[in-house]
C-alpha cells in the first residue's frame, strides 16, 4: 500500500521540481486563457468555451491549444 508523502518527506530537489513544474502548468494555463480571450473567434478552430475547457486538462490542454486550436 502506498503512503502520501508530505512536503517535509520530499527531498530539496523533489521540492524544487515540484514548485518549477507547478509554476509551468499554470503559466500554460493563464496564456492559453489569455490567448483565448483576446483572440476573436474566426481565428480559433472550434468554440472557445470548448477550447477554455480543454485548456483545463495539465498540461496537454494549453499544448493542444496552441498547436492545434489557434488558427494561423
Amino acid at each position: 500500500m502506498s503512503t502520501r508523502k508530505r512536503w517535509q518527506d520530499l527531498t530539496a530537489m523533489q521540492r524544487l521540481m515540484t514548485v518549477v513544474m507547478g509554476t509551468i502548468q499554470i503559466g500554460l494555463l493563464v496564456a492559453a486563457q489569455r490567448d483565448i480571450s483576446r483572440r476573436p473567434e474566426g481565428e480559433i478552430r472550434g468554440n472557445k468555451r470548448m477550447w477554455r475547457a480543454i485548456t483545463l486538462v495539465n498540461y496537454v490542454g494549453p499544448i493542444l491549444y496552441f498547436a492545434y486550436g489557434v488558427i494561423r
